[in-house]
């Protein structure tokens, strides 16, 4: 048994939890949020045998999308009497997957 721990974009979460519900892969999402950026992200947890792990990263990498946003300087940050920095554009999205071992797994 594997847990594939699958970290997106939230943009992406819905169609990555449709497509991964018609193909009768049950998983759970958490909110979470990235601490580089701090973008909110959806964390997906899907419990699968070890020979469908394949085919559920196939799933995810199909529907997380690698996208570019514009990050502006939070006004905090900027001390008093400096100009602000300009905006930068960072490369969002896609998806980071770990998948683990499960010794056990019970539903109860």
């Amino acid at each position: 048994m594997r847990l594939v721990v699958a970290i997106l974009h939230n943009k992406d979460a819905d169609d990555c939890v449709t497509a991964l519900n018609n193909a009768g892969f049950a998983c759970t999402r958490l909110g979470s949020a990235g601490g580089f950026l701090d973008r909110e992200n959806s964390t997906l947890l899907i419990g699968v045998e070890a020979t469908q792990v394949d085919k559920v990263i196939e799933l995810v990498r199909g529907r997380a999308k690698r996208r570019n946003e514009r990050l502006h300087p939070v006004d905090d940050v900027v001390l008093a009497g400096t100009a602000a920095p300009p905006p930068v554009d960072v490369e969002v999205g896609g998806a980071t997957v770990f998948v683990l071992a499960i010794d056990r797994f019970e539903r109860l």
